[in-house]
């Protein structure tokens, strides 16, 4: 990852000399991550970490760098940075090259999405989507199995069944809330093919149920001998704050950074967290095929990464507050909530996973109401400060219905396996007053 602008992975002044005969650049401050044997927090470094005003004119803020190409010190300081670009040598570009590869924004907004996770490395990608489909083409070929949680975000399921499908890639998935011995049972049956990832989603979306990655990393480990395939897992719902997937088993994070993260529902973006070696492999998957994200989105999410605990922590209590409103309401079947988890009968195992994988309960949740599809639409349609939108994670109040909208291409059958029903609503908890968003929601149920 890099340091700054101009001089992002670059090398030591001697070593670049004596193997390439490249001029040094002009070294950044050394990083501050301590003090007085202090580690900093996330919070605080993301105001400033991976970037040198004295490089840029003295600007407090990375300036936007809008350039589709950098100019190199030197031929050999291209072919190096193009060994990197290919393959050929790993670890990527040491310099910038072209913005299909690299960027002055785009390498601070990694080294900082990293930060959260204390992951080793990470890249950035122009969506969600755009990051889990470089992902999969990154770790499979045709011939190979996908085993993954269910259900998936919509997109997702899509991706895997019916474009990958086309290509030979097979799958096999275990219910989110799965036990280890049912997990076991989907490994043992994919393990006699070859299984190139295991991908989860946790919260499953949109029913908010927590996979065990713990147990999921325990059956791997246990059934696949030799080279094991990693695990990756779509964090969009609870991170970076409230659940961190690398300590408890986890070898890729995946994210749609257009929610949490940039957090203002005026951006499209996605991220990946992991390994070196992942990263590596999936850098030149994105070299490839050029699903980088711009440098004006970039330097959008390090705008919003200076509020990010802020934002989310609001949210949090917010969501709290309403879903304690909502779960007593006559008209509410059931308030799908991370937080109401220790209370529920019959929900143990999920309380359990989620004692150990999480910090909060998070903003988003499933709300089921008394009766179907014209309820639902009932409800939403009478909203005055919730929005009827898709997405999630924004500093607005959202409300959708995953069954006739981000789910409808979902098969019935699996839908209904999946508990995706015509009288679930998916909400998005924002920042707004909460006795507002209260207000807001009695009203609507009064619609009903």
């Amino acid at each position: 990852m890099s340091d700054t602008p101009e001089n992002a992975g670059a090398v030591p002044a001697e070593t670049e000399a004596d193997l390439t005969g490249v001029a040094a650049r002009v070294a950044p401050k050394p990083e501050v991550e301590k003090i007085g044997g202090r580690k900093l927090k996330p919070s605080t470094l993301m105001m400033g970490h991976g970037y040198d005003p004295a490089l840029s004119e003295g600007s407090l803020k990375p300036p936007i760098f809008l350039t589709s190409t950098f100019v190199f010190p030197n031929a050999a300081a291209g072919k190096r940075h193009f060994e990197g670009v290919t393959g050929k040598r790993p670890g990527g570009a040491e310099g910038l090259v072209y913005s299909r590869f690299n960027g002055p924004n785009q390498e601070i907004l990694e080294d900082r999405l990293g930060v959260w996770e204390e992951a080793e490395d990470a890249l950035a990608f122009s969506s969600g989507m755009s990051a889990i489909a470089t992902l999969f083409l990154a770790m499979v070929k045709p011939g190979d199995t996908i085993v993954h949680s269910g259900p998936l975000y919509a997109a997702t399921e899509t991706l895997i069944g019916r474009v990958l499908g086309k290509f030979g890639v097979k799958w096999l998935d275990f219910p989110a809330g799965a036990t280890r011995e049912e997990i076991d049972a989907v490994m043992t049956e994919a393990a006699t093919g070859n299984v190139a990832l295991i991908y989860l989603e946790s919260p499953a979306n949109p029913t908010n149920a927590l996979v065990d990655v713990e147990a999921v990393a325990a059956s791997r480990d246990a059934i696949f001998k030799g080279e094991k395939p990693p695990i990756a897992i779509d964090n969009t719902f609870l991170g970076p704050l409230w659940f961190q997937p690398l300590k408890h088993g986890a070898d890729i994070v995946v994210y749609s950074l257009t929610k949490y993260v940039g957090g203002h529902s005026d951006l499209v973006a996605g991220g990946v967290l992991g390994t070196k070696e992942h990263i590596n492999t999936i850098r030149t998957m994105r070299n490839t095929i050029g699903t980088i994200t711009d440098p004006n989105t970039a330097w959008m999410l390090l705008r919003s990464l200076e509020t990010l605990e802020l934002r989310m922590s609001r949210a949090g209590e917010n969501a709290a507050k309403v879903c304690g409103f909502l779960r007593h309401h006559p008209k509410v079947e059931r308030v799908a909530y991370l937080g109401f988890l220790e209370d529920e009968p019959g929900m143990e195992r999920q309380a359990d996973i989620y004692r150990r994988h999480c910090t909060g309960g998070g903003s988003t949740f499933s709300l089921y109401l008394k009766g179907g599809e014209r309820e639902s639409f009932a409800f939403l349609d009478a909203l005055k400060i919730a929005k009827l939108a898709v997405s999630l994670g924004g500093t607005e109040t959202l409300a959708s219905h995953p069954a006739g909208m981000t789910h409808l291409s979902v098969p019935d059958a699996r839908k209904q396996a999946l508990g995706i029903t015509d009288n679930l609503v998916r909400i998005s908890i924002g920042v707004e007053d909460p006795d507002d968003l209260i207000a807001d929601f009695e009203q609507a149920l009064d619609t009903i």
